[in-house]
């Protein structure tokens, strides 16, 4: 593990029980704490984790994510597995941030599987161009198909407008946020398809 678009585990995150800990020590910026298991890179992939968030919290797992002097953090890059306190974040959530959805792309449909913060989750990433699904507790919250047109209508449009960059890449590196919030994720294991 280092630091984003560096080459050393940055000390906002830390081993505690077991688990990887976000600390949250960038004060909510969005750029400056995230980290990256360099140097592979994934393509079609499954990767599974577990991960639980503070009060309040917001977090998230990236993949297919570039390093470069153009880019401050992994969301300039790389699809993004919103991890966030669906149930407890201080200002109202628009339905394409919020949890397991493939933020600010495909909402997700998490009825009946979200757990308040501070509590354990299971989640699951499939990245395959024949169709890719986001996963929760055993439950599937979001399914499309990369690089069909309903894919480029929704990545040309919206917030993507300002990262060129964004979803270009199909092949890169897999991303930890620090969001300013405290997060821990265990269990990550990942294979290629």
């Amino acid at each position: 593990m280092e630091a984003f678009n560096g080459d050393s585990t940055p000390p906002n995150w830390i081993i505690e029980d077991g688990a990887m800990k976000g600390l949250g020590a960038t004060g909510g910026e969005d750029f400056g704490g995230d980290i990256v298991f360099g140097p592979m890179e994934f393509e079609e992939f499954e990767l599974e984790f577990t991960w639980k968030i503070s009060p309040g919290g917001n977090s998230g797992v990236f993949y297919h994510v570039v390093e470069g002097p153009n880019y401050k953090a992994p969301y300039y890059t790389g699809p993004e597995y919103q991890v966030i306190d669906q149930l407890g974040f201080a200002q109202p959530l628009e339905d394409w941030q919020s949890l397991a959805g493939d933020y600010a792309m495909y909402v997700p449909d998490y009825e009946g599987v979200v757990k308040p913060a501070g509590e354990w989750n299971t989640s699951k990433i499939i990245f395959s161009e024949a169709g890719s699904s986001y996963w929760l507790n055993g439950k599937k919250t979001v399914e499309f198909v990369p690089y069909s047109e309903d894919w480029y209508t929704r990545r040309n449009s919206g917030k993507w407008n300002d990262f060129p960059d964004y979803k270009i890449a199909k092949k890169g590196l897999i991303a930890l946020q620090d969001h300013g919030d405290p997060v821990w994720f265990k269990n990550i294991k990942i294979r290629p398809l």
